[in-house]
């Protein structure tokens, strides 16, 4: 059995206040099973005034999480909030995991992380959950494969942080109180854990017509499309003034298709590095196909709520839902930026607890055959698990 609680607080301030609203929601000395872990989503003036050290060290399990703004538990979005999910169970165990720093050696020093936390384990995780700082210079796509390949496929979910200020400066990551902008980590959960993974991008009609194999490219950028410059594939769908001016690029972010087999990932155009190559918030590999797609305020929250949806129709029996959301989706919904948090907490209101946050980038397992799960890293994505 797994139990799952929620709680949130406003304080900013009073770090007693605080604790006690967290506590008296939790209500951890009758709700708590044999094995618990904590996962914290909050705006960063959290970290800063010292709250999240105080919730954390009073909570007696461990808690991870990354900054995020803006945000919701069940019947609450702001801002200005810090949330709290709580698992907790009797068949379920869970190892936790901090890297090193990911300066140098990323992908080595989250495969040793791993190995680590992993070393009196005989079977995978049922589940990785999986927190990153806001790292422009390492791409999301190598994390998610790293711990695809060093863990033997296990399903593998998780954010990287985001801030709601104007340079991300503050788009750490929060391990058991402290708060660091250049490590990860990632919780183990092995044990009856069932875990079912839901992702939305685009609607596929919002695609324009003109799609382009990915003929040359580096990790994150793009240097030809079509055997052709970037610069005259852009030219050609009238987008060469647009491409140049990376927020009037973010209503046409890319969709990739790997070509082999599993769903399309949306990617985000940063910009035009100085050779005026498109530079990617994730990898865009050689030899897949690549569409730019128009998204709107309509889209996001239609493709949200068909997500929706689904979690309603699967989650009899499930313990809690977990969701983060691209910030590319939020930017799209312009001077109504809690229209998607509102529609969640509407159309989930009083099913299962639940925690939403927004996200500088989505790690998500994708379905290539019934059954057998594909770790990506999506952008622009609204992603879920329902466990």
């Amino acid at each position: 059995m797994i139990k799952t609680l929620v709680a949130c607080t406003r304080e900013v301030d009073d770090e007693t206040l605080a604790i006690d609203e967290i506590m008296s929601a939790l209500k951890i000395e009758t709700e708590l099973m044999k094995n618990s872990i904590g996962i914290i989503s909050c705006h960063y003036e959290f970290v800063l005034s010292g709250i999240v050290k105080a919730v954390s060290d009073a909570l007696p399990f461990d808690v991870m999480g990354t900054i995020s703004s803006p945000l919701s538990i069940t019947d609450n979005a702001d801002s200005l909030l810090l949330t709290i999910m709580v698992i907790t169970g009797d068949d379920i165990e869970f190892e936790s995991a901090l890297t090193p720093s990911l300066l140098e050696q990323p992908k080595t020093n989250i495969a040793e992380s791993y190995k680590t936390a992993s070393a009196e384990r005989l079977e995978r995780p049922s589940l990785i959950l999986a927190f990153a700082p806001f790292m422009p210079q390492n791409s999301g796509d190598d994390y998610v494969n790293v711990l695809s390949e060093v863990s033997n496929g296990a399903p593998c979910f998780g954010t990287i942080a985001i801030d709601d200020s104007d340079d991300f400066e503050n788009c750490f990551m929060i391990y058991n109180g402290e708060h660091y902008p250049e490590r990860m980590s990632m919780i183990l959960v092995y044990g009856k854990i069932h875990p079912k993974f839901y992702f939305a991008n685009i609607s596929p009609e919002r695609a324009l017509d003109k799609s382009a194999i990915i003929t040359k490219s580096d990790g994150h950028i793009i240097m030809e499309l079509n055997g052709r410059s970037v610069d005259e594939f852009f030219a050609d769908l009238g987008l060469t003034k647009a491409s140049e001016d990376g927020y009037a690029m973010s209503s046409l972010p890319f969709l990739l298709d790997y070509n082999d087999g599993t769903p399309k990932v949306s990617k985000v155009f940063i910009g035009l590095t100085p050779e005026r190559y498109a530079l990617c918030a994730g990898a865009t590999p050689e030899g897949s196909t690549l569409d730019i797609a128009t998204t709107d305020k309509d889209d996001v929250l239609l493709t949200t709520e068909q997500i929706a949806d689904k979690v309603i129709e699967d989650c009899k029996g499930a313990s809690g839902l977990l969701i983060y959301t691209c910030i590319s989706r939020g930017m799209v919904l312009a001077g109504d930026q809690y229209s998607e948090i509102n529609l969640i907490n509407r159309k989930m209101a009083g099913k299962l607890p639940f925690m939403m946050a927004y996200s500088g980038g989505e790690f998500c397992p994708t379905q290539d055959s019934p059954g057998k799960a594909v770790n990506r890293f999506h952008n622009n994505a609204f992603i879920a698990c329902l466990f």
